[in-house]
């Protein structure tokens, strides 16, 4: 066990990072320990990442030498916006340390040179020129390598990183491993290395930075309208439309919340954006919490695709699909994405596979080579079949009674056979049913028939009406002279 922080009396005392605890213990026999939390040092670090994104929209954690202590952002286009590099670095620097964070920083033309100057020199910015020149005069530790790497180069002499250009690289890489030449050829410039985004990468975004912060949410969503604003037209030049929206509301005690709504189909319009954002903060008023302010606002759009300028003049058509796409995504993030869903046809003729549930929001092309259905069909369809008792004038012949759930019902009249075969292409799967729900208890009809399952047998539908008008649909499942003994299921009711 090794320490991997100290408070200032612990480093007076002498103690250094990466200290045995034993000896340390040895020197300062009061000496406080504490069990380092990683969990909550990688969950802490990570929403301080988040926080950055209102900086760049590019900022990654460094997992190198630990997953959480070094951050990475790519300001590239963004540094004007504060000044220049110098005065971002500087900007940066000094509102980490209004916080109480002890921090340093660089800014280099590479990953490499910029980690190796925040951790081994003062922070600075290094131009693209003067890569090679600084690189040099800094130790090996400053190319993030492996202790034992560092421990082998230290016993060979080598302990600047300017000393390695100039040896054997069959040699190094045979001694130390490629990962040694990688983070040499990084540093330098020679080896592209990419960041890793913690959050998407968003490439249209429209922000507000407050000279004052806010804390209530009316104005947060008056912003949300102002900037869905300027995200339309961003979208319209290139004629584009989203269908997920993402607000970011940063706070100026490194925190960012987030919020994301979604709409069934691609969009750019700025009132049903805001309208969307206006639905979903009356879910989250009661956790909205703006901490000591909000000082940034950032709203931005994924799921991007091409959207064609819509005409509007009086030969323009309106049949109100419009305006219930939008009543749809209104619905969908005031009560949540799965909340609202549609019934949507399946291309196959077994009645219970011939329609699904799925959200609104998401939904899914309909399969053109789907033929009409051609007969008539219940208004509702039993969660299962449930067994029934039936009586006929003949094996085969349509049903003249039946017994449902104890009860008994006689037809006065009932429709031909609809016969309906196994498909050959689910030929031995079995389909998936309802099941009971907790504490239900099956029905004794239920116990003394054979429990539905889908099988190889063919079914004949019925048609059958009482005479209190009632009709019902049920079916014989199985032949006679094929099945040992053919079983009734109702399945659904008409009225």
């Amino acid at each position: 066990m090794r320490l991997a922080a100290l408070d200032a009396e612990a480093a007076n005392g002498g103690l250094r990072i990466g200290q045995s605890l034993t000896e340390a213990r040895a020197m300062l026999p009061g000496l406080r320990v504490e069990e380092l939390d990683r969990a909550l040092l990688d969950f802490g670090f990570a929403e301080f990442a988040d926080w950055h994104s209102n900086a760049s929209p590019l900022v990654a954690v460094l997992t190198h030498q630990s997953s959480f202590g070094d951050l990475a952002l790519d300001i590239t286009g963004v540094a004007h916006l504060f000044g220049g590099e110098l005065a971002m670095l500087n900007t940066l620097l000094a509102r980490l340390r209004a916080l109480g964070y002890a921090v340093s920083g660089a800014v280099g033309s590479t990953i490499g040179v910029a980690w190796a100057v925040s951790h081994f020199s003062r922070s600075q910015v290094i131009p693209a020129d003067q890569t090679a020149a600084i690189l040099d005069g800094l130790p090996v530790a400053g190319l993030r390598l492996t202790a034992n790497q560092i421990d082998g180069l230290s016993q060979m002499g080598l302990k600047s990183i300017g000393q390695l250009p100039g040896k054997s690289r069959k040699a190094l890489q045979a001694r130390f491993g490629v990962s040694l030449l990688e983070r040499l050829d990084q540093a330098y410039g020679l080896l592209a290395e990419r960041l890793v985004p913690r959050l998407p990468l968003v490439e249209h975004y429209a922000e507000h930075r407050f000279a004052d912060p806010i804390g209530l949410l009316d104005d947060v969503l008056m912003c949300v309208r102002d900037l869905a604003i300027k995200l339309s037209f961003l979208l319209e030049q290139e004629g584009l439309g989203a269908q997920t929206f993402h607000l970011f509301l940063y706070r100026i005690d490194h925190k960012v919340m987030t919020l994301s709504v979604n709409s069934g189909s691609p969009i750019r319009d700025p009132a049903h954006i805001s309208r969307l954002f206006s639905n979903r903060s009356e879910r989250l008023e009661g956790e909205f919490d703006a901490g000591f302010g909000i000082d940034m606002i950032r709203l931005a759009a994924s799921s991007v695709s091409e959207l064609d300028a819509s005409q509007l003049g009086i030969f323009v058509a309106r049949d109100g699909a419009e305006d219930l796409d939008r009543l749809y995504d209104r619905m969908s993030s005031r009560l949540g994405a799965v909340a609202v869903l549609h019934t949507k046809a399946v291309n196959t003729h077994i009645p219970e596979r011939s329609a699904k549930l799925e959200p609104i929001v998401a939904r899914t092309p309909q399969d053109a080579s789907m033929p009409p259905i051609t007969q008539a069909r219940p208004l509702r369809l039993l969660p299962r079949p449930e067994p029934i008792f039936v009586m006929a004038q003949v094996p085969d012949g349509p049903p003249a009674a039946m017994i449902w759930r104890r009860v008994n019902y006689h037809f006065v009249k009932a429709s031909p056979a609809e016969r309906v075969v196994e498909e050959w292409q689910h030929s031995g799967q079995r389909l998936t049913l309802v099941p009971p729900e907790d504490g239900e208890e099956p029905s004794p009809v239920m116990s003394e028939r054979p429990i539905y399952q889908e099988g190889s047998n063919t079914r004949d539908y019925y048609i059958a009406e009482d005479a209190d008008g009632r009709r019902f649909w049920l079916y014989r499942q199985g032949l006679y002279g094929i099945a040992a003994n053919p079983i009734w299921f109702l399945h659904g009711l008409f009225a």
